[in-house]
């Protein structure tokens, strides 16, 4: 048997017990593997409907070009969608997602605009604005708007809801599933609550996200909103896809939790899986008390652990935000081994003379150099005389003509094997602001003293 091409093998994904990390649930627990689809996400469902959608209404016209808003997932359903179909893609994303995924929507010919994740969905710099902008300005293009576009809750409705009925044989009691647009969960609740209106659909949500606060109360707190780092799921605003009649309960995950998670369930299940994932399996653990012996439990893995090789993966990434702690020194520990000493700065219009005049009474090789309190770069012995060397004169000069580019900065739970790595002939020295506003500086001497110490 074979398949007339790549879009045919979209679906029929596995259910797969999980074993080790739910030995303390009661209950049956299922993953649903949507990582055996071509893009190795759930998304390749719903992209697929949404262009077959269009095109039936004919919003998406032959050798027309697809604009979407996207996190990766959708953009990579969609690309593969349009190599196939013989569209062109432009996808806007978010600064906060891993380069692995904008790497991967250009290997099948998109072009990929990253906006800031830190703005107001209305702001033109959104990755929502600036999508809808250029399906205004690109002759024969459409957006799909996967967030209000009920094509994609609709895709779960006619596959994956059906799917996961038959593999549980009608015993399914409990769905769980990350929420960010909505479809996934919101498609295969409408399905299975008209198989058994008993299935109890739990939401995972994520601190910064206003999903649950708005199901609980009903009211849309923009104080319940703020930057976080986990990736896939969570909104700052409310998508239609999302149903909220369906979706019994909410569970809030915290960035910390769902990233750590991501890596347990590679180590104890062998599955390799994305950072939503991670959030989900951790939102079933702290709801274990929902569920019985008997209950069925199905919960969506919607991605593929390689979109997430520089993040989740990586060891360095988890320590520079606090999320994996060790034996090995930090920052801070280099810091706190430090004799107590003032930083010293030079402002950028002081002249290269007192400079030099600094560093020799001073007896030190750098200075970062600030211009209105902020650091702007640095200045060194060995800048100081290749200036000089070219240009006697440059004495009476600011150093500000002088100045490269300002010493690395590193967070205090950087671990002494990165900050060693990062200083070099170029980086002398790396900067931390140790939490309190204060700026340090760690030297190879100072690395050196917390080691032997």
């Amino acid at each position: 048997m074979w398949y007339n091409n790549i879009l045919d093998t979209i679906g029929n994904t596995p259910l797969v017990k999980l074993n080790k990390i739910a030995k303390d649930i009661p209950a049956t627990v299922l993953a649903k593997i949507e990582t055996t689809n071509p893009g190795n996400s759930i998304k390749d469902r719903m992209a697929l409907k949404m262009i077959e959608d269009a095109e039936k209404s004919g919003k998406l016209k032959p050798g027309g070009t697809i604009i979407e808003g996207t996190s990766g997932n959708t953009g990579m359903g969609l690309a593969i969608a349009a190599v196939i179909k013989g569209y062109k893609c432009i996808f806007t994303s978010t600064d906060k997602q891993s380069k692995e995924k904008f790497d991967a929507l250009r290997a099948f010919g998109a072009e990929v605009i990253v906006c800031p994740t830190n703005v107001e969905p209305e702001d033109p710099r959104s990755y929502y604005s600036v999508s809808s902008r250029l399906e205004r300005e690109v002759p024969n293009s459409w957006k799909p708007n996967q967030y209000d576009n009920l094509s994609n809750s609709q895709a779960h409705y006619e596959s994956t809801g059906p799917e996961i009925w038959e593999q549980t044989e009608g015993k399914v009691t409990h769905l769980i599933a990350g929420v960010g647009t909505g479809g996934t969960i919101s498609g295969i609740a409408r399905y299975l609550k008209e198989k058994n209106s008993a299935i109890q659909v739990l939401g995972i949500d994520t601190y910064g996200s206003v999903f649950k606060k708005y199901k609980e109360t009903g009211v849309f707190d923009k104080n319940e909103i703020y930057p976080y780092i986990t990736e896939g799921i969570g909104e700052d605003f409310l998508p239609q896809n999302v149903d909220f009649n369906l979706i019994d309960h909410f569970e809030k995950v915290t960035d910390k939790d769902a990233a750590l998670m991501t890596r347990e369930i590679a180590r104890k299940e062998g599955i390799f899986s994305g950072n939503s994932t991670g959030s989900a399996v951790a939102g079933l653990l702290q709801m274990k008390d929902k569920f019985k012996e008997g209950d069925v439990v199905v919960i969506i893995f919607p991605d593929h652990g390689t979109r997430y090789l520089g993040k989740m993966y990586n060891d360095d990434w988890l320590r520079d935000r606090g999320f994996l702690k060790d034996g090995k020194l930090t920052a801070r520990d280099i810091i706190s081994k430090k004799d107590v000493q003032e930083i010293v700065t030079i402002d950028c219009e002081k002249s290269v003379l007192e400079a030099i005049n600094t560093i020799k009474s001073l007896n030190i090789s750098q200075i970062p150099v600030t211009q209105k309190g902020m650091v702007i770069g640095k200045i060194t012995e060995s800048d100081i005389l290749d200036s000089l060397i070219e240009n006697p004169s440059i004495k009476s000069q600011p150093i500000k003509n002088i100045t490269t580019a300002p010493f690395p900065f590193v967070d205090l739970n950087t671990s002494i094997d990165r900050i060693s790595a990062m200083i070099n002939k170029d980086n002398i020295a790396v900067l931390v602001e140790d939490g309190n506003g204060k700026i340090e500086i760690i030297t190879q001497y100072d690395i050196i003293n917390a080691i032997s110490a």
